[in-house]
């Protein structure tokens, strides 16, 4: 499926603006625990971007059970906006109460890489 694909390509470009955002425009503006945040959500959002190129790409090769494949990658796209979108937001807005978010993205994250598990011992992918 190109869409993850593309999802995953936009958010690799969008996640490694984030941190070069996070090392020069945030150093010195944030206190050191903000920015920890920050370099967090950018870590997670690179790591699952990466993972929907891979998702797209398995979705090329994948039989009968793609649509558990997709919902995996879906829960990853979730994830990476409730997760890493929630510990931006924090540290731009000071708002604490945004973090009640982030564990949402991080379940989002958990669930979907424990699909895509199921998806592979399922053969749907390879």
């Amino acid at each position: 499926m190109r869409l993850f694909v593309i999802l995953g390509s936009i958010n690799m470009a969008i996640a490694i603006s984030m941190g070069a955002f996070g090392a020069h425009g945030l150093a010195g503006q944030v206190t050191e625990k903000m920015l920890t945040t920050w370099n967090t959500g950018a870590e997670y959002h690179l790591i699952h971007a990466l993972a929907l190129v891979v998702v797209g790409l398995l979705l090329g090769k994948a039989s009968g059970a793609s649509p558990l494949l997709a919902t995996g990658g879906w829960l990853l796209f979730a994830g990476i906006v409730l997760f890493s979108g929630s510990l931006y937001t924090l540290v731009l807005t000071n708002i604490s109460n945004l973090g009640m978010i982030t564990p949402f993205g991080g379940v989002s994250f958990v669930i979907g890489w424990l699909i895509i598990a199921l998806a592979a011992g399922k053969k749907a992918i390879g």
